[in-house]
């Protein structure tokens, strides 16, 4: 995406208690302003329920109707009878109608006073639900999707008081609607690492669901590969709820079809796990030109060209 320069009023206005700078980082840009949202929406969940009570915005209500939207597209356009298993040609029919009307979606949401922004933004949601080419999905596209929510922050439209609910309801409201374009259209892995990876489809809410789980008072670690414990406390915590999506897709032993996931549970502390999957993120995906080479740079997150010493 250009870099086209923003209407002054559109300029970002960064939030020092929402999209702050990686701590640690001296890096400019996208990356720092990306990796500062990841974290500071992983510090307001931790040890909190799902069912935790929040404030919930006009904005978070706006963009939980516009994830309704998508859902109930997918219930008008039905898989298509053909001979590959995987990849529904469906999904393009679906995707078609998103690229079409994702200006008009986002406008719903973004105030007419910053609508410069409108065009902009929906690049991020459009690249959000996976590769129409390749019927395909992964964390490159979840990271779009992360990436759609920083920059209506930084534009103002999302505030400080709404991080909670932009993990707890929107974005797992977004985890919702792409599990069921998963499921629907059989949509590939995008770059999986099969057995090695984390998962097939996200990362995300490993990391904000372990922070949820920091200081639980009996759900430890090793507990997310007991199927008890998981069935009883999958509404409470997003880990679980990822866990549990994993054991209804695949069959066989947990260690065998989640071997890094099984390793992880070996971890003393939610704590440990917490931080070692941010570090896991950052190496594995932020920094895998695979995955990132797709990423969209523009006004909001811009990158900036390296000099030379």
């Amino acid at each position: 995406m250009p870099a086209t320069p923003l209407p002054q009023v559109l300029q970002p206005k960064m939030s020092p208690d929402l999209v702050r700078s990686c701590l640690g980082t001296k890096s400019p840009g996208a990356y720092a302003d990306y990796i500062g949202f990841i974290l500071t929406l992983n510090e307001g969940v931790k040890g909190k329920k799902l069912t935790f009570e929040y404030k919930v915005s006009e904005a978070i209500e706006k963009l939980v109707t516009l994830l309704n939207t998508l859902d109930r597209w997918i219930d008008e356009t039905p898989p298509v009878d053909q001979p590959s298993r995987f990849g529904n040609k469906a999904y393009r029919t679906w995707y078609a109608k998103l690229d079409e009307e994702a200006e008009n979606l986002v406008a719903t949401v973004v105030p007419t006073h910053l609508a410069a922004a409108v065009p902009e933004v929906a690049v991020y949601l459009k690249e959000s639900v996976g590769n129409s080419t390749r019927i395909d999905y992964g964390t490159g596209h979840e990271a779009a999707f992360a990436a759609f929510l920083c920059c209506l922050c930084k534009i103002g439209v999302l505030r400080v008081d709404d991080q909670i609910a932009i993990v707890f309801k929107v974005f797992d409201r977004y985890l919702e609607v792409m599990r069921k374009l998963q499921k629907t259209y059989r949509m590939e892995p995008a770059g999986s690492q099969g057995v090695w990876g984390l998962d097939d489809f996200q990362f995300l809410p490993f990391i904000w669901g372990s922070s949820q789980l920091i200081d639980h008072p009996y759900l430890e670690p090793r507990h997310f590969v007991d199927e008890k414990a998981v069935n009883e406390n999958h509404k409470d915590y997003m880990f679980l709820e990822c866990i549990l999506f994993i054991t209804e897709m695949k069959t066989g032993p947990f260690a065998e079809h989640s071997n890094q996931l099984w390793n992880i549970s070996a971890v003393p502390s939610w704590s440990k796990v917490n931080q070692g999957l941010i570090r896991m993120y950052k190496a594995e995906c932020l920094e895998k030109f695979p995955v990132i080479q797709h990423f969209k740079f523009g006004s909001l997150l811009p990158i900036h060209p390296v000099t030379s010493c």
